[in-house]
């Protein structure tokens, strides 16, 4: 015979503890035998209404469907808004033979907001606006430095749009602590720093990162590229070392003379909290089509910076820029020099520096100038979920 309980199982439970002979107040004590006793018999009720109702247990079971943890199986987005901006005015006495002046100048004060958006593991949406402001005339926002957007993925960075290549990141950057507009000072004059109509690709594999980029610039050039440039450095907390590669096309002015070729490599070291050491080297091969008599030239930067005391610092560099051309030829640019850089900072965003600087040139006027500058920074950093 088969017996079915009126009542679901929890009902029947409490009626049976509420009514049961064994609890219902008597004269004498609850022992924990009449607590055991309740128990066995819970559990003998419980295993006849299993019994009884397993199958439909086993529908409900296979029916049902787990709640889901949104928190795990849901990748939360953040999105990282910085805006800076840096004000580097100078007053400078410069002797250029036969001629001294005084001149109010600017060591390429910018501004710029980046904003960065993670939407998955491992992937991400960058842009960047940056713009140089013209101290040295009448203060207005100048040409853009840079302008682009980036997706970051798990297989590397892609960008698009105006920005740093690998020349300038892995060579001419550790080089380039003064507070002057043509620092690094031996790069400077034939070197880039901003490409535009550039394609970006970044692989980062600490402590090693690779980036490779290519410049297409519609009717210019091979209609292929306009510039190609790779490098790959090796960075630790410390060290820096790296080896670039450059190609680009050369114009006077909408006519193709031929192309640049070159190699580069750069060597950087924290020596202590005080002292930092860098050098740069590029090794350039000047290809022309036209007549002109084939050439190589270079270039050297060392960079020294040691802390004197608590909120000062000196700085030093020795330069040589060779264009490649012999004798009195009157396009040629060749100079060597050297500089040194006093440094005050109060505050971490304020400097205040005076720079002596001294540039010979092999068959020009050399120049000599001092310089007093104050330089300010700004940033704001904002996070959003």
């Amino acid at each position: 015979m088969r017996f079915t309980l009126p009542y679901p199982l929890p009902t029947v439970a409490l009626t049976f503890l509420l009514f049961s002979p064994t609890l219902v107040a008597t004269e004498r004590t609850v022992t924990w035998a009449d607590i055991e006793a309740i128990e066995s018999q819970l559990a003998e009720l419980k295993e006849l209404f299993l019994k009884q109702n397993s199958k439909t247990l086993i529908a409900k079971t296979t029916n049902s469907t787990p709640p889901v943890n949104t928190q795990q199986t849901t990748q939360q987005e953040h999105t990282q808004v910085n805006m800076y901006a840096t004000i580097r005015p100078t007053l400078s006495m410069i002797n250029e033979q036969p001629h001294s002046y005084w001149d109010v100048a600017d060591a390429l004060s910018h501004a710029g907001f980046k904003v960065t958006q993670e939407f998955a593991n491992d992937w991400s949406a960058e842009l960047h606006g940056e713009w140089s402001i013209d101290l040295a005339n009448e203060g207005n926002f100048g040409k853009s430095r840079r302008a682009y957007t980036a997706l970051s993925t798990p297989l590397g960075r892609f960008g698009i749009g105006k920005q740093r290549p690998p020349q300038y990141l892995f060579i001419a950057e550790y080089v380039d602590i003064f507070n002057h507009a043509s620092s690094p000072f031996a790069y400077d004059p034939q070197s880039i720093f901003f490409v535009d109509n550039l394609i970006s690709y970044r692989l980062d594999r600490k402590p090693f990162t690779f980036i490779a980029v290519g410049q297409y610039a519609g009717t210019h050039g091979d209609k292929q590229t306009d510039l190609f440039n790779m490098g790959l450095s090796y960075d630790t907390k410390a060290f820096h070392a790296a080896l670039t590669y450059q190609q680009n096309d050369v114009f006077a002015d909408e006519d193709h003379i031929g192309e640049n070729r070159i190699w580069a490599a750069s060597l950087a070291y924290q020596f202590s909290n005080r002292f930092y050491a860098a050098m740069s080297y590029q090794a350039k091969d000047y290809r022309r089509t036209t007549f002109e008599v084939p050439r190589k030239g270079h270039t050297f930067d060392l960079s020294l910076a040691y802390l004197l005391a608590k909120g000062y610092k000196i700085k030093t560099g020795v330069f040589e820029f060779d264009d490649g051309y012999q004798g009195s030829n009157t396009n040629h640019q060749s100079f060597d020099g050297f500089n040194i850089t006093l440094e005050w900072l109060p505050t971490p965003p304020l400097r205040v520096h005076l720079e002596y600087l001294n540039k010979s040139f092999f068959y020009q006027a050399d120049i000599e100038s001092i310089s007093v500058g104050i330089r300010y920074d700004f940033k704001q950093n904002w996070l959003f979920n």
